[in-house]
């Protein structure tokens, strides 16, 4: 058998020096190893021993591999005798590596942790050849299941919205994030339901340092939500989210275009029929984003179909209101003359938003403060979507927590590649 060629890599462990490297016959490594510590903190007085006793048993731990081979690091850790208590008990030397009671070293845990992001458990168990437990327990001991507020940047938006955790069931867990002045987003809580009770006993909870700083409060129209945050923030200003007003107003367009699609399809000649279908994408599409097929379409549809066409031109005005409106003032403004084209145009899709629209006004028109949307939290609800698919069952809000915060986080705090970034 020819000669094998030999490097030497670092081990990249404090205060340790290998005595000893097997290879065995599955082609795992072994390196036996020793602290090059000879002191420990006495277990009982916290006074520090030099008076070494003798060695532990001794322990296998799962390294990071090297050149694609599993890695053990066996040590006996070194016990040391307490000179100043009474009875002179011993305790083991702990080093910063590994915990006491681990299975791994601190950095396959890490390298663990990074397997996890945008993964599952699962598939990770697969990956590794380590058990489903060790996994969740590493899971633990690096992830809370809370927020810790102290080592959060500061942030003035706070957004609050909602997702359902079973399609059908309407088991909705209320979602807070937060975006901070450098753009980042983070997720603060998810809430085991949508109550005005859970929703106001966690705002209360936020440290009075944080609660000051909160300015806007982006949320979607459930009078839950803005009851809380009305109660326990009344300085912050509160902001219905314009993207859940948006779905309002477009939803009544879409419901009047399914209504004249089947009036025509009742009325018009059966020769004419071509010219009614695939209408969805034109309808709903900004004009300026139609390519040539798809206006085209949309033309001869709104021939046989005026009410549409006015529709989705009152639409595309009141989208421009929320793009170009210089202030609330004028917002506000502009809102009602639109609002009195609805009312004179005879069109009743409308007529569910109107009545919204006099619900929640105030509140919406405060979106022209400062054009402050819910699109972070948006964002986090649609990692939550895929989230549940990809982790099939997981309802558990601590873990959706956990698993939320380390797809959003878990590559700047545990990659070796982000080190600079953490």
């Amino acid at each position: 058998m020819p000669k094998q060629p030999f490097i030497s890599i670092p081990l990249d462990i404090p205060d340790v020096r290998v005595l000893q490297t097997d290879l065995t016959q599955a082609d795992e490594l072994i390196l036996t190893v020793e602290s090059t510590l000879e002191t420990a903190i006495c277990r009982r007085c916290g006074r520090t021993s030099t008076e070494l006793h003798g060695e532990d048993r001794p322990r296998l731990l799962r390294h990071l591999p090297i050149l694609g081979r599993v890695v053990y690091l066996r040590i006996r850790p070194k016990r040391f005798r307490c000179p100043f208590c009474d009875d002179h008990p011993t305790t083991t030397q702990e080093l910063e590596w590994y915990d006491p009671n681990a299975l791994h070293t601190k950095a396959y845990e890490r390298h663990l942790i990074v397997q996890m992001v945008n993964s599952t458990v699962t598939d990770v168990v697969a990956k590794e050849d380590v058990s489903y437990d060790a996994v969740e327990g590493i899971l633990d001991r690096w992830i809370a299941t809370t927020i810790d507020w102290s080592a959060l940047e500061p942030f003035t938006v706070l957004g609050i919205d909602e997702i359902a955790l079973k399609k059908g069931h309407r088991d909705f867990v209320a979602v807070l994030s937060a975006k901070s002045a450098s753009g980042r987003v983070h997720v603060l809580a998810i809430l085991p339901d949508r109550l005005k009770a859970t929703v106001m006993a966690w705002l209360e909870s936020i440290p009075a340092d944080h609660r000051a700083r909160i300015q806007t409060v982006c949320t979607d129209m459930w009078e839950g939500y803005v009851s809380a945050v009305q109660d326990v923030l009344p300085a912050a200003t509160l902001v219905i989210d314009r993207f859940h007003v948006a779905r309002h107003y477009r939803d009544a367009v879409d419901q009047l275009r399914k209504q004249e699609v089947r009036r025509l399809r009742a009325t018009l000649p059966e020769e004419l029929h071509d010219e009614i279908k695939h209408i969805l994408w034109p309808s709903r599409k900004r004009p300026a984003d139609l390519d040539d097929e798809e206006r085209a379409q949309l033309e001869r549809f709104v021939l046989h179909s005026p009410a549409l066409q006015q529709a989705i031109t009152l639409r595309e005005e009141l989208t421009t209101i929320f793009d170009t409106a210089r202030g609330r003032a004028d917002g506000l403004r502009r809102i009602r003359f639109w609002r009195e084209r609805v009312v004179k145009s005879g069109l009743r899709c409308f007529d569910g938003f109107l009545s919204l629209l006099d619900s929640w006004q105030e509140l919406i028109a405060n979106y022209f403060i400062d054009h402050q949307t819910s699109a972070f939290v948006e964002g986090l609800n649609n990692k939550l979507k895929v989230l549940k698919r990809r982790c099939y069952g997981l309802c558990n809000v601590g873990r959706l927590f956990q698993r939320l915060t380390l797809d959003l986080d878990g590559y700047r705090r545990f990659s070796p590649w982000h080190a600079g970034a953490h």
